[in-house]
C-alpha cells in the first residue's frame, strides 16, 4: 500500500479543514488500494464535539460499503487519534491505522495511551506512525501560530 500517496490525500483534506477554520485534522479510509472515504474535522462547522475527521471517515466508509464491520479498512490520519476515535476504530474492526503526527494532548495509539494494542482489549489495530510527519506538524504549527 502506498502510504505516502494516501497520507498526501489526508494532508490535502487537512488543509481544507484548516481553510474552513477547523483543526487541520483529516482522515482517509482505504480498502483494497481504493479510497472509500475522506474527511476533515467539522467540529466548529457543525457545533458537534464528536465531528472528528476519523469518525466522519468511518461513518462514510460504513455507509458506502454497507457494513459496520470494517475489518479490511486502513485509516490514514494526519494526527494520532484521540480515545473516542480509536474506540470507534476498535468497535468497527478497522485493520490498520497510519498516522503522521503524534498527538501529545490525547493520543491514544501510543503517545499518551495505548489502546490500539492494549492487552486487556479483545481487538488490535496495526499502527504505523510518522508518515509525512513534517508536513502534518507544519500544518499544526501554522494553526497554533495563526
Amino acid at each position: 500500500m502506498n502510504y505516502e500517496l494516501y497520507m498526501g490525500e489526508a494532508l490535502a483534506e487537512a488543509r481544507s479543514a484548516a481553510a474552513r477554520g477547523e483543526r487541520p485534522h483529516a482522515a482517509v479510509a482505504v480498502m483494497d488500494e481504493a479510497m472509500v472515504a475522506r474527511a476533515g474535522d467539522r467540529v466548529v462547522e457543525t457545533a458537534d464535539p464528536t465531528a472528528h475527521a476519523i469518525l466522519l471517515a468511518l461513518r462514510e466508509a460504513s455507509r458506502r460499503l454497507g457494513t459496520t464491520r470494517l475489518q479490511d479498512l486502513t485509516i490514514f490520519a494526519t494526527v494520532e487519534p484521540c480515545v473516542m476515535c480509536l474506540g470507534a476504530m476498535l468497535a468497527s474492526d478497522v485493520e490498520a491505522l497510519v498516522y503522521a503526527a503524534p498527538n501529545r494532548e490525547d493520543g491514544a495509539a501510543g503517545t499518551i495511551l495505548q489502546l490500539a494494542d492494549h492487552p486487556g482489549l479483545g481487538r488490535r489495530i496495526r499502527v504505523v506512525s510518522g508518515i509525512r510527519r513534517d508536513e502534518a506538524e507544519e500544518l499544526l504549527a501554522a494553526r497554533v501560530a495563526g
